[in-house]
């Protein structure tokens, strides 16, 4: 991988990117609001930043992970974006963007029918025509689980998942931190919808999530949801970038997410 990764926001999924990157000794910056909260990344190496221009090393391969904002602070990272000149962009967009189309795949358009879905076009639209024109790869990821993240979490806390459940396609996080390093690496451009092989149910999902945690659904909660959502093949991208998912159904990685918290909590 040339040169540096400059990480734009650490969240969830690029919090694990940047430790695996330093595991394998590349060097990582985190552009962030506030750096005090990052004292543990520091100690793996990560040097996190505030959002400055003259703190973050020009031409790296930026990792953008900043969902969209109100106009001010998205201008504000626009113009962070171009005075760095990353010579690569990576952008963690949303499966949100197909709005109502049932069943994606690589080839689908993108589609939005909500203000969420318009806004993240627009920064994927920035990103391929303003940001790095001549190297952009952009992740349109299905919804992100593992340790601390998902249904079983909010099974724990006595709530059901966000919504009116139905079919839901998925992706862990382990899994996505995958894509990202490898794609980082890679010269591949484009928009690839990415989701693990296991759509289904929330029903589904809450049910195995009971199972495997010995505990009950919440009392007075419907056994049943309605059927609606969004199936999403991820398989492109994958072949792409060679990648093969740890997890390529909830099956494994819900129990993997609470081998993890177990052992995160001894």
């Amino acid at each position: 991988m040339p040169g540096p990764v400059v990480i734009l926001g650490l969240g969830f999924t690029t919090q694990r990117l940047a430790r695996r990157l330093r595991q394998r000794n590349i060097p990582v910056y985190a552009a962030v609001r506030q750096p005090e909260r990052f004292s543990e990344l520091e100690s793996k190496g990560v040097r996190v930043c505030p959002m400055a221009a003259n703190k973050i090393p020009p031409g790296a391969t930026l990792v953008h992970s900043i969902p969209p904002l109100a106009r001010p602070e998205t201008d504000a990272i626009h113009s962070l974006i171009t005075a760095i000149g990353p010579r690569r962009i990576l952008y963690i967009s949303s499966t949100g963007i197909y709005g109502s189309q049932t069943d994606v795949d690589a080839n689908t358009a993108a589609s939005p029918n909500n203000e969420k879905g318009h806004a993240r076009l627009a920064e994927e639209s920035w990103m391929t025509e303003k940001g790095a024109p001549l190297s952009t790869l952009i992740l349109r990821s299905a919804a992100i689980y593992g340790p601390g993240r998902g249904v079983h979490v909010r099974l724990r806390e006595g709530n059901l998942p966000r919504g009116t459940g139905g079919v839901v396609s998925r992706i862990h996080v382990e899994d996505l931190v995958s894509l990202l390093e490898a794609g980082a690496a890679s010269e591949l451009n484009g928009a690839w919808p990415v989701a693990d092989d296991c759509p289904a149910s929330s029903e589904e999902v809450v049910a195995f999530c009971a199972s495997q945690m010995g505990i009950s659904l919440p009392e007075n909660s419907p056994r049943h949801f309605p059927v609606s959502g969004r199936r999403v093949n991820g398989k492109k991208i994958r072949e792409l970038l060679g990648v093969t998912l740890l997890h390529p159904s909830y099956r494994s990685g819900i129990p993997a997410s609470l081998r993890e918290e177990q052992k995160d909590g001894d």
